[in-house]
């Protein structure tokens, strides 16, 4: 499709008009999600873990504990860049009067999926647990059971999943930025895109030199060898 076959207006029944389309705006909004947002929350958690101490973090997990900010930017923040595609793809879908069949349209609709599907594995993750977490006894191992803490099948199955498929999301994502822009050319959007991407990795190399990627199990259950992760991996 090229960009003489892009609808420029629409006739929206529910406002009883026709209204202007201005396809720049979905453009903006989209590598605003894809190439600033998300990125930001992947570069949280992967270098915003503290480093590991005996302990690890006692705090409850919540919005409001400092200790979890790494965590919360990046659940939040990605609950915010889904919303935010999902509006982006809805206004789409409605404007061109649905599906249109494009390579764009295809790569949008995986990002979506992929993307919601995020979202569904991190509900699944299980339970939190540990030995020094807020609701345990560190003298009463019955109270230390947690999904993560013992790294069960499930917790397994959801990092397996959920780490992986998110290089897929963003693999899409791109695919779809790429192709919308080859539909309707916006140079200096495309000129931004690369700005950011070079950015993107300056920052990964540099936060990996410096030694800020740390082990996210160690990071919220503590570096004791008792921990069961930490002994299973030093067992194997």
């Amino acid at each position: 499709m090229t960009q003489s076959h892009i609808p420029t207006e629409v006739y929206l029944e529910f406002l009883g008009r026709t209204v202007h389309i201005n396809w720049t705006y979905h453009a903006i909004l989209m590598v605003a999600i894809w190439f600033v947002l998300v990125p930001a929350c992947i570069l949280t958690i992967r270098f915003g873990k503290p480093k590991p101490r005996p302990h690890g973090i006692r705090e409850e997990i919540r919005l409001g504990n400092v200790a979890w900010w790494w965590f919360s930017i990046h659940k939040f923040g990605l609950y915010a860049a889904i919303g935010l595609t999902l509006v982006g793809a809805a206004v789409a879908l409605t404007v061109s009067r649905g599906f249109s069949g494009t390579m764009h349209s295809i790569f949008g609709i995986l990002t979506v999926a992929f993307g919601c599907l995020q979202i569904v594995s991190a509900w699944l993750r299980g339970k939190h647990g540990g030995r020094y977490y807020f609701t345990a006894d560190p003298d009463d191992p019955a109270t230390w059971w947690g999904d993560h803490y013992n790294m069960t099948p499930r917790r397994r199955r959801f990092e397996a999943y959920h780490k992986t498929a998110g290089y897929f999301a963003g693999l899409f994502a791109f695919g779809a930025v790429a192709s919308g822009l080859m539909q309707y050319s916006i140079p200096a959007l495309a000129g931004a895109i690369l700005a950011l991407l070079l950015l993107i990795l300056t920052l990964s190399i540099v936060l990996e030199y410096k030694g800020y990627r740390h082990d996210g199990y160690r990071a919220a259950f503590g570096n004791d060898r008792d921990h069961p992760y930490n002994r299973a991996r030093e067992e194997t």
